[in-house]
């Protein structure tokens, strides 16, 4: 009986897989990156920590990921080919132009998107793209992000989580949920490094990067954003995260239990009454991905707390880049037409495929 791969069972499906947080890097960004690490000018461990190792270090790990991040043709879809991937969502990388001041990055955020949008032109049956936006300026953001969506055909935003220590529940930064919501497209945050008031004990251990520091910095600041009451000021506005929604999921009877307590005691300034529950926000505004969290037990409870139209499937590319993870989402205990859903049509959906 021949071995079961990616690849081979790819040509009995009956549905698309659709991976939904697969990272790129444009070459001039990543050279201002490393400039950024050498100088050390921007003061933040984290952000050195992660480029300082893509950048520079000699492993085979960082090679190997720094070579596929930066590819847009051949070598990227050689390994969709490989691991059974008909189409990737390409998602600039963390810290995407969030590091840069305001007119730098604009520039950045625009040529970045041109970039993209010609990946997909050149091969639209297997790419489609989020734009990059600088949050920092939100109101050239939303102008960014309505030139992506209207004019390069991108399907959303991209906001690689705080914006120098700094989180969008900040109403000085609505100005980009605005413009999403207008525009009927979702906004993904990707995670980044803690900012640096957060990384030292993480650094100091090891565990500042995917192996939890990511997860802690995204789901604190989706986190922060559902308790600001963004979701009350805009409720159509959808909100996408990978990592099974950074373990947020997994929190919901206390997030609600707590912040209802914390309401009514108002110990907090910062904490408001809400129209709705944490975990009705989470259902009903948030989406998540399986980006590197393909692992059945917490994918099939995910879809049983927050509804199978709210789950979608990513592999974190080129990061975790693991056809066998393909194979083990093809074995999930579901219907084929929940299959379909969680491969193809949600992602479809969410993002206007």
């Amino acid at each position: 009986m021949a071995t079961e791969t990616p690849a081979r069972i790819a040509k009995a499906a009956s549905y698309k897989r659709i991976a939904t947080e697969e990272a790129w890097l444009m070459q001039d960004i990543f050279d201002r990156y490393l400039k950024l690490v050498e100088t050390r000018a921007l003061n933040d461990p984290a952000f050195e920590s992660l480029w300082g190792y893509y950048g520079k270090n000699p492993s085979e790990r960082s090679v190997t990921t720094l070579k596929r991040i930066l590819d847009l043709g051949a070598g990227r879809l050689a390994d969709m080919d490989a691991s059974g991937i008909d189409v990737q969502l390409l998602l600039h990388t963390a810290p995407g132009v969030q590091v840069f001041d305001a007119p730098t990055a604009n520039g950045l955020a625009a040529a970045s998107n041109d970039m993209a949008a010609d990946a997909v032109r050149k091969h639209p049956d297997r790419f489609a793209g989020l734009a990059l936006v600088a949050p920092q300026d939100p109101p050239a953001a939303g102008k960014e992000l309505e030139r992506a969506v209207k004019k390069l055909g991108l399907k959303g935003a991209v906001i690689n989580s705080h914006i120098r220590g700094e989180f969008l529940n900040d109403q000085k930064f609505w100005g980009v949920f605005e413009a999403a919501e207008a525009l009927d497209v979702p906004i993904y945050i990707h995670p980044s490094g803690p900012p640096p008031e957060m990384a030292k004990p993480f650094i100091e251990r090891g565990l500042d990067g995917a192996i939890y520091g990511f997860a802690v910095e995204c789901g604190l600041h989706l986190l922060t954003i559902i308790t600001s009451g963004a979701f009350d000021r805009f409720p159509k506005l959808q909100i996408v995260v990978g990592h099974l929604g950074e373990g947020l999921p997994f929190w919901i009877p206390r997030l609600d239990y707590m912040h209802a307590a914390q309401v009514r005691s108002k110990r907090y300034e910062a904490l408001k009454p809400l129209k709705r529950t944490v975990s009705e926000y989470l259902r009903e505004n948030v989406y998540i991905t399986t980006s590197g969290m393909n692992w059945e037990p917490a994918v099939m409870y995910c879809r049983s707390v927050l509804g199978n139209d709210r789950v979608l499937y990513a592999m974190d590319y080129p990061y975790q880049f693991e056809p066998s993870e393909v194979v083990a989402m093809d074995a999930l205990p579901v219907s084929d037409a929940e299959k379909k859903a969680f491969y193809q049509t949600n992602a479809e959906k969410v993002f206007k495929l």
